[in-house]
């Protein structure tokens, strides 16, 4: 068994990104369970951003995942870790292992090392090294790199017994030696791969533990191996499962996931998003299902984190942000909804959260269903304004009614309004819902909208009877040809 941190050692994680692409649910996911935990243990959460592969980058994906960190409220405790300004840090810790004989350099082309692939191939073997380099003496080694020959550095992995562990997720953990590769550890071009990187990293870094996604379980025993090979005692690692969709494949925006910015554009609060990642693969145990920040600090635990893969149901998302703008203060939703409504002061906002804020899903929703009270309708669609089995004339005679009924009214309140529209309905021998739809496209122009009466009653009198008369008129026209 490999010996690891002690478990009442500083707490330090880290989420070591690769800027390949945006922050996703499941790399979130990875980030607030080592922020939670951190937060909990009173530690350090830091940002490392593993930029090696220089091949693959993708420009402004970095700022994107720390805007879509900071979004989800995850701040960091150190100035951000970037790996390719380290190359040299990480040249002289693969010269420390071909030293010591736990490395070696690798001369074999990329020409070579595909004949040999697709020879495994034909054979139906695992693809892995064959270690041809690695009976090179070291003589010849350095007589060959100092005449410039190419080559890559490899772990020289022991090809005998086991390499066992305790995984905090998974459990105890053990894995072959002879069906592990001898990886690269230092590229051609001087980079390392992930796997020096990491290593050399999160040594200097003072990492507890590593908290990632199971995708690297099979990589943890190389990973061991070179922390010994360094004679370093490992952080604790503890292997996070895999999210899947309702198919039960890897989550993805086939199943309808998003970026976790593009959640921020379609409406959605990082509350929201935070709870929903949360529980996926982990429970607190209780029957509480909504979670501040705070409150996911407190509860999270390691040891509640389920070995077996998560499935999201992205459903459960709308629901959670349904239910955190129901509980924000009107104040603060109509804060959070100004930036979509940048033409309407907040103080504008505020009195109008009321209408609609049991009925929003996400904060997009929302500037369709105010929009009417700070601009009039520009056309009416007769189909809409128009109730089933009534025509123009009669439908145009009803809202000029309700002008005349409003305009009498002496207080203009709901509790006043609503008896005079229904007791017009009365006298026009007209169901309550076929004037109310009426009255509704006529004054907002839509047929879904915030509760009728105390819109009209927030639009004020004078813009309510105008957008009567408005429809009344419209309806009046001859329809184009």
């Amino acid at each position: 068994m490999v010996g690891m941190a002690a478990v009442n050692e500083p707490v330090r994680v880290r989420y070591a990104p690769s800027p390949t692409g945006a922050l996703h649910l499941g790399g979130a996911r990875t980030a607030l369970f080592n922020y939670l935990f951190a937060r909990q243990k009173g530690g350090q959460f830091l940002l490392r951003i593993e930029d090696t592969d220089r091949a693959r980058l993708k420009p402004g994906s970095e700022a994107s995942i720390e805007e879509g960190l900071r979004w989800l409220g995850m701040t960091w405790d150190e100035m951000p870790l970037i790996q390719s300004a380290r190359k040299a840090l990480y040249e002289r810790a693969a010269t420390v292992l071909l030293e010591s004989g736990a490395a070696y350099r690798c001369f074999c082309t990329p020409e070579r090392l595909e004949r040999m692939r697709a020879e495994q191939r034909a054979r139906h073997e695992p693809e892995r090294y064959d270690r041809r380099c690695r009976s090179i003496s070291r003589e010849e080694s350095d007589r060959r790199a100092a005449a410039g020959e190419r080559f890559v550095v490899r772990q020289a992995i022991p090809t005998a017994g086991t390499t066992t562990f305790q995984d905090l997720v998974m459990g105890t953990v053990t894995f072959r030696n002879d069906t592990l590769d001898d990886h690269v550890l230092l590229k051609s071009d001087g980079y390392p791969t992930y796997h020096l990187a990491f290593a050399v990293d999160d040594h200097e870094m003072r990492i507890s533990h590593i908290i990632r996604g199971d995708g690297w379980l099979p990589s943890a025993p190389k990973h061991l191996l070179l922390f010994q090979a360094f004679n370093w005692l490992p952080p604790a690692f503890a292997h996070l499962p895999l999210v899947l969709g309702p198919d039960k494949k890897p989550l993805a925006k086939r199943h309808g996931a998003k970026d976790v910015l593009e959640y921020r554009e379609a409406g959605y609060l990082p509350e929201a998003v935070d709870n929903f990642i949360a529980f996926l693969g982990w429970s607190p145990g209780t029957e509480q299902d909504i979670f501040t920040m705070a409150q996911l600090i407190q509860a999270f635990d390691l040891s509640k984190i389920q070995a077996s893969p998560a499935v999201a149901n992205l459903e459960r998302l709308d629901w959670l942000n349904g239910q955190f703008i129901r509980r924000m203060s009107p104040d603060e939703l109509a804060a959070r909804l100004a930036p979509r409504m940048p033409e309407v002061p907040v103080d504008g906002l505020e009195p109008l959260i009321p209408l609609v804020q049991e009925r929003l899903r996400t904060l997009n929703e929302a500037p369709d269903m105010l929009r009417f009270f700070f601009e009039d309708p520009q056309t009416y669609r007769p189909e809409q304004l128009i109730p089933k089995g009534r025509d123009a004339a009669t439908t145009a005679a009803a809202l000029a009614e309700a002008a005349i009924s409003l305009r009498a009214l002496t207080e203009w309140t709901p509790e006043s309004i609503e008896p005079a529209l229904r007791a017009l309905a009365g006298r026009l021998g007209w169901p309550s819902r076929d004037l109310f739809m009426a009255l509704r496209v006529a004054i907002t122009g839509r047929t879904v909208t915030p509760p009728l009466i105390e819109s009209i009653s927030r639009l004020g009198k004078p813009r309510a009877i105008a957008r009567l008369e408005r429809a009344e008129k419209a309806l009046a026209e001859p329809a184009p040809r």
